[in-house]
């Protein structure tokens, strides 16, 4: 099975224990960031990848310019630590990491969790590659992706555990959409997916396939 194919499986059982009310908030908001056009907006192909310095698990700095200077880096922006849909994707990108680094890409994963938190996901799925944390989410302001959740749903979320008032630094309503990007040497973005349904993410072959692209211009 593909990453497409566990993501839909985790949807479905997802949807089948899920209270019809709670069901109904999810849908809700998803619809509403779908109507806004956000993700349509977002920095995409062609753009210049707006850089960024940020703390890595260990409190470490990364910059973007400084990991160009070595290859070309793929980016992955999720939600956090507690959304099996992201965690799915992770444990998927780690599984694919040789195919990265034979293309001599660093792949980067962003989120608005404190270091605290990315550390915890690092070792909780034993990820050889940087966990960044976007706390205030700065970094997915400038590429169009931080959004501000309803009220309604964070209760929902905070009804089931996850703190996001902890996890976010204090910033609970604000989270990103879930977006891919392949950079180039040369800081123009040369692939893209951002989608608003968290439920969909791509495969880690696109992203290889992208690179491939990228080495033969």
């Amino acid at each position: 099975m593909n990453l497409r194919d566990d993501l839909q499986r985790i949807y479905k059982e997802g949807r089948a224990k899920r209270p019809a009310n709670e069901t109904e908030v999810m849908d809700r908001a998803a619809q509403q960031l779908f109507n806004t056009g956000q993700a349509e907006r977002a920095t995409n192909v062609g753009d210049i990848a707006p850089g960024f310095s940020l703390p890595n698990a260990t409190e470490d700095t990364v910059i973007l310019n400084d990991l160009l200077r070595d290859g070309p880096v793929v980016l992955s922006f999720y939600r956090g630590s507690w959304c099996p849909y992201c965690n799915l994707e992770l444990r998927t990108l780690q599984a694919n990491i040789g195919e990265f680094e034979a293309r001599g890409a660093r792949l980067v994963a962003i989120s608005p969790q404190v270091p605290d938190e990315s550390l915890s996901v690092t070792e909780k799925h034993d990820l050889t590659f940087d966990v960044l944390s976007d706390v205030g989410t700065t970094v997915a302001q400038d590429y169009g992706l931080s959004f501000d959740i309803p009220a309604e749903l964070a209760a929902i979320y905070e009804s089931r555990g996850h703190d996001l008032v902890r996890t976010n630094g204090g910033h609970d309503r604000t989270l990103v959409i879930p977006a891919s990007y392949v950079v180039g040497q040369d800081g123009v973005v040369s692939w893209a997916f951002v989608n608003s349904d968290y439920t969909k993410r791509t495969e880690p072959s696109d992203m290889i396939a992208a690179l491939d692209a990228l080495r033969r211009t």
